[in-house]
């Protein structure tokens, strides 16, 4: 039988297998309902399904020892505990993985798992397939928006990277997968109800067990969803800032245009939490000529004053076709000392993953470019249709 999302089916697809992994508590209870759970033993069954998908990353029914033998052969039925299809991994000589994850026909992903040197390690999800935003620095920004992903399709590309890691189940010791960050493909804030619903699915602590602390969304400052996310999520916010003053943001950042630098730092004062111990992260990409003078250092100093906070400096990953460099790298210390010594922690980001295409949006790209040449070239010795 086929594999579907719950979103993408149509309520007569009833000879369907619905996909379990990914789905919230509420959800897999409403679907175990309908295929005859008795009421009085519906949550049970829900939590004992929950844990099995979430703890232990289950990828076959006769996997959950503790559910009866009539139960699992319905259960297999009606669901499917399949993953998606990882359509390429690639493995950086310091230790990034990147996936591009195809969720359905057209729906092509990238995730990134970057490991610390502290033996914890983040994973930078997408929440859209492609972005409006066009920010100019960034390579999503030149693929067209095709759509927001579900909740089901964000968590989904957290368990196939445990799956990849072999760190189920959530309770074992030593977890290199620890932190969450929104930072992939899209810009989370414009999905903000599904991002929130996938946090509440990470941080449910019979599952992933993920603290919502160590969950933080990037946005590139859509204002009127910052309070929103917070309110509803609880999550660490940071803002991909890159420019401290309106004319120069709005040259490389377009949302800048509807969404001016004041009102951006008002929405990040009132942010749900905030204080010196959840403090927000400005991301400030380094591009060589552009922002990275002492006199921006200053600019972005006085923009922060009054804000907890600190100051991701993050050297720019080129990318083909890209009209921007990396600043040198004393440029960079530079310009960290000058925030440092205002009192604003601002590490600098080592660069990850180059030689794997680890910038958003690189793989997809770059891989749709592979299978197009491929497709060509059959075409042209007549192993394919035009």
């Amino acid at each position: 039988m086929a594999t579907t999302l719950i979103s993408d089916m149509p309520e007569t697809a009833t000879k369907e297998k619905i996909r379990l992994p990914g789905l919230s508590r509420a959800q897999i209870s409403k679907h175990l309902e309908a295929i005859g759970i008795e009421p009085k033993k519906l949550k049970m069954r829900t939590s004992q399904i929950f844990q099995w998908i979430y703890n232990f990353g289950v990828s076959d029914f006769e996997q959950m020892t503790n559910v009866a033998k009539p139960l699992k052969a319905k259960l297999a039925e009606h669901f499917t505990l399949q993953r998606p299809e990882i359509v390429e991994r690639q493995v950086s000589v310091d230790g990034t993985r990147k996936y591009l994850v195809r969720m359905a026909p057209g729906i092509e992903v990238e995730s990134v798992f970057i490991p610390d040197v502290s033996k914890t390690g983040a994973l930078c999800v997408s929440s859209q397939v492609g972005c409006t935003l066009t920010c100019k620095f960034c390579h999503t920004g030149t693929q067209r928006l095709v759509r927001n992903l579900t909740a089901q399709e964000i968590i989904l590309q957290v368990m196939m990277t445990r799956d990849d890691l072999g760190e189920w189940p959530t309770t074992q010791e030593n977890r290199k997968l620890t932190n969450i960050v929104f930072m992939g493909m899209g810009e989370p804030l414009y999905n903000t109800d599904e991002v929130a619903k996938a946090i509440d699915i990470m941080a449910d602590e019979t599952g992933m067990a993920i603290g919502r602390r160590r969950v933080t969304v990037s946005t590139s400052g859509v204002v009127p969803e910052i309070a929103k996310i917070g309110e509803r999520s609880n999550a660490m916010l940071a803002i991909s800032l890159h420019a401290a003053n309106d004319k120069l943001r709005e040259q490389i950042m377009p949302i800048n245009k509807k969404y001016p630098l004041k009102e951006l730092m008002e929405a990040c004062r009132n942010y749900p939490g905030l204080s010196n111990a959840r403090r927000i992260t400005f991301e400030y990409v380094m591009l060589k000529g552009v922002n990275d003078s002492p006199k921006h250092a200053r600019e972005l100093i006085n923009l922060l004053r009054g804000i907890p906070a600190k100051v991701n400096l993050i050297p720019f990953n080129p990318w083909p076709g890209s009209n921007y460099e990396c600043s040198d790298w004393e440029t960079i210390e530079r310009f960290g000392v000058i925030v440092n010594k205002a009192g604003f922690a601002s590490p600098i980001r080592t660069p990850r993953g180059r030689d794997i295409l680890a910038a958003c949006g690189q793989l997809k790209s770059e891989s749709e470019k592979m299978r197009a040449s491929e497709k060509r070239k059959m075409e042209k010795d007549g192993l394919a249709q035009p």
